[in-house]
């Protein structure tokens, strides 16, 4: 199983994205936030990956970070949830608004991303109310033991009037590249102006 991809984008095409990875290409189903992020053809890329077998085929989605693709794995363990609306629900909400709203019950939110009814946004609540608040818990646990420079940057890119989920994704870019928060800051805007 591939669990993580590094390399080079070669294309961005609709939701997926191409990465040459030791000579070979590799097609990655991503949210939109994932693609934008790496939408710089030759740029380097490192994506978390789930592997998904079915009977047409095997299929790679891509991710910026563990957390985002273990929200994935419960979103689509949700009976009548596959990978497409796991994307179409990471995309519109972001992985904060996605647990937000299956903590706080709030289906009218479900119902935004494309391909979500009234019905399957209930089913999403029940099933993953529990499920969800431990993965909220395991979160916070992870921030206080050290991940609060990434609030710090995403709070002052919110500030600057960028939308938090874009916030997010360049804040965890941005750790890779500095260790202080000024150095992280600049380097997500950086990011963010391309």
């Amino acid at each position: 199983m591939i669990a993580r991809l590094r390399g080079e984008v070669i294309e961005v095409s609709g939701d997926r994205v191409v990465i040459e990875a030791g000579g070979v290409g590799y097609e990655v189903f991503a949210p939109q936030p994932v693609l934008l992020m790496n939408s710089t053809i030759g740029a380097p890329a490192t994506l978390y990956i789930r592997q998904v077998f079915r009977d047409d085929g095997q299929y790679l989605y891509g991710f910026q970070n563990p957390d985002q693709r273990a929200l994935f794995d419960l979103v689509t363990d949700v009976r009548g949830c596959g990978p497409k609306l796991g994307l179409s629900l990471l995309s519109e909400l972001g992985e904060h608004g996605l647990a937000n709203a299956v903590v706080s019950q709030d289906a009218k939110m479900l119902v935004r991303a494309s391909g979500v009814g009234p019905r399957l946004a209930e089913r999403i609540n029940v099933d993953l109310k529990d499920k969800i608040q431990e993965f909220v818990v395991m979160q916070k646990a992870v921030v206080a033991m050290g991940g609060s420079q990434e609030d710090e940057v995403v709070d002052a890119l919110v500030a600057l009037g960028y939308r938090r989920q874009e916030a997010e994704y360049a804040a965890s870019d941005a750790r890779r590249d500095a260790e202080d928060v000024e150095g992280q800051l600049r380097a997500a805007l950086r990011s963010l102006q391309r």
